[in-house]
C-alpha cells in the first residue's frame, strides 16, 4: 500500500468520518482515498476552496462531534497556521496530515524535503505546545495517523502527522489489524448537566476540560480571544490569559512521558549516535551498517514524536557518546534542538540537504567518521 494511502486507512480505522481539504502535491493521495472511502462509512468528504477554508471546516467538524481530518504539504501548511492555532485556543481535537516537499514558496512541488519541522512547532502565533508525530514507513503512516487522532481526543489539541514525500509516495507492506485490536481513545465530556456546565473548566487534577458537542443542549461558546472558563472573551487584563496560556503548554508539556515515543538501536555501547526521523532515518541505514563494519559503533535514536521534543532523552544521550550525527532533509532545524540538549556535552554534527532528493549515504558515512574522530577525505 503506498503511504498516502495508508494514512487515509489509518484514520477511517480510527474512526474519521470527516475530511476537508484542498488538492495539493505530493498529499492528494489522501484526499483521493478519503473521497472514495468516507461515503462508504457514512462519513463526509468535501473539497474546500482553499486550505484556510479547509482548516476551518475541519474544526467546526470537531465541534458537531465527527473525528475530523485534513492533509495538506508546505504552501497549504502555511495557509492552516492561523487555524491550527485557533483550534490550539478552542481545544479543538483533529488531525493535521503534512506530506512535505521541498521549498520555500512553491518549491519542489513532487520532490521530498522535510523543512517544515520548525513551523509545525511555531508556526502559529502565541505561545502553546503542539503534538507532531513522524512516521518513516507506510505502516508507520497507518499506525500514527490512528495514534495521532487519540492523542487529539485525549488532549484536545490538533495533532501533526509530519511524513514527506518519499514516504507519502512509497509502496510497502501494510498490516492492518482486526478492528477489535484497535485501541481507540475518546475525548473527555460532560459529566455535569447543561445548567452547570462551563465549556473551560477543567476537574480537579486533569489537564483537559470536558467538551460538549454543538447540539445538545449544552451552552457553548468558542472564540479565539482570551477566555474565561465559560468561554467567554477575556481580554481586559492578564488574570485569564495566565492560566488559560500556562495550561495549553502544561497540558502537553507536563505529559511528554506518556506523549513521546522513540525507537533506539544499538546505543547500548554506542560511541557515536545518529538521530533522525521520517525517510532520513532510513537513508542512514546503509551508512551505519558500513561504519559499524569499520569499528564505530554507531546507533540510532529515531524522532517517532518530533514534538514535544524529548529534551531529557538527548540530553542524556549526549553524555554516554562522543558525537552526534543529525541528518535532515533541510539546512539544519532539528539538529538545533540536538545542540541545546546536548548543552556542550558532546559535538554534533549537522548533515544538511536543501530538498528534492534523499541524503547521499557517503555523506551521513562521512559524518559518522568524523563524529568518530576518524579522518575523512575532503
Amino acid at each position: 500500500m503506498q503511504g498516502d494511502v495508508a494514512c487515509a486507512e489509518g484514520a477511517i480505522c480510527a474512526g474519521c468520518r470527516f475530511f476537508a481539504g484542498y488538492p495539493i502535491t505530493p498529499a492528494t493521495e489522501v484526499a483521493q482515498r478519503m473521497s472514495e472511502r468516507l461515503p462508504l462509512v457514512d462519513g463526509i468528504y468535501i473539497q474546500m476552496e482553499d486550505e484556510i477554508a479547509s482548516m476551518n471546516a475541519v474544526l467546526g467538524a470537531s465541534w458537531a462531534g465527527m473525528k475530523a481530518m485534513t492533509a495538506t504539504s508546505g504552501p497549504g501548511f502555511s495557509l492552516m497556521m492561523e487555524n491550527i492555532g485557533l483550534g490550539v485556543m478552542t481545544e479543538t481535537p483533529c488531525v493535521v496530515v503534512n506530506v512535505q516537499r521541498g521549498g520555500p514558496s512553491t518549491g519542489l512541488p513532487t520532490l521530498v524535503g522535510q523543512g517544515d519541522m520548525m513551523q509545525a512547532r511555531w508556526g502559529s502565533h502565541g505561545d502553546y505546545s503542539i503534538i507532531a508525530l513522524c512516521p518513516s514507513s507506510p505502516q508507520e503512516l497507518f499506525d500514527l495517523t490512528i495514534h495521532a487522532f487519540n492523542l487529539s481526543e485525549i488532549y484536545r489539541v490538533p495533532v501533526l502527522v509530519m511524513t514527506d514525500a518519499e514516504v507519502g509516495h512509497m509502496t510497502e507492506r501494510v498490516v492492518i489489524p482486526p478492528p477489535e485490536e484497535i485501541e481507540l481513545a475518546v475525548r473527555p465530556r460532560p459529566k455535569v448537566p447543561p445548567g452547570e456546565y462551563k465549556a473551560y473548566a477543567v476537574p480537579p487534577g486533569e489537564w483537559v476540560p470536558p467538551m460538549a458537542i454543538a447540539g445538545e443542549g449544552y451552552r457553548i461558546h468558542m472564540t479565539g480571544l482570551t477566555h474565561d472558563e465559560r468561554g467567554y472573551p477575556a481580554t481586559t487584563d492578564d488574570r485569564a490569559q495566565w492560566p488559560l496560556v500556562q495550561r495549553l503548554v502544561d497540558k502537553i508539556e507536563k505529559n511528554k512521558e506518556r506523549i513521546i515515543r522513540l525507537e533506539m538501536s544499538q546505543l547500548d555501547d554506542a560511541e557515536v549516535a545518529v538521530v533522525a526521523y521520517g525517510i532520513s532515518a532510513r537513508t542512514a541505514a546503509w551508512p551505519m551498517q558500513q561504519a559499524r563494519q569499520e569499528g564505530i559503533r554507531v546507533g540510532m535514536l529515531r524522532l517517532i514524536t518530533v514534538w514535544p521534543f524529548p529534551d531529557e532523552q538527548i540530553h542524556d544521550l549526549a553524555g554516554r557518546v562522543r558525537g552526534i550525527v543529525v541528518p535532515e532533509i533541510n539546512m539544519g532545524q532539528i539538529v538545533r534542538e540536538v545542540q541545546r540538549c546536548a548543552a556542550g556535552q558532546t559535538p554534533v554534527y549537522s548533515v544538511p540537504h536543501p530538498g528534492g532528493d534523499i541524503h547521499d549515504p557517503q555523506q551521513v558515512l562521512d559524518a559518522i567518521r568524523r563524529a568518530a574522530g576518524r579522518k575523512v577525505k575532503e
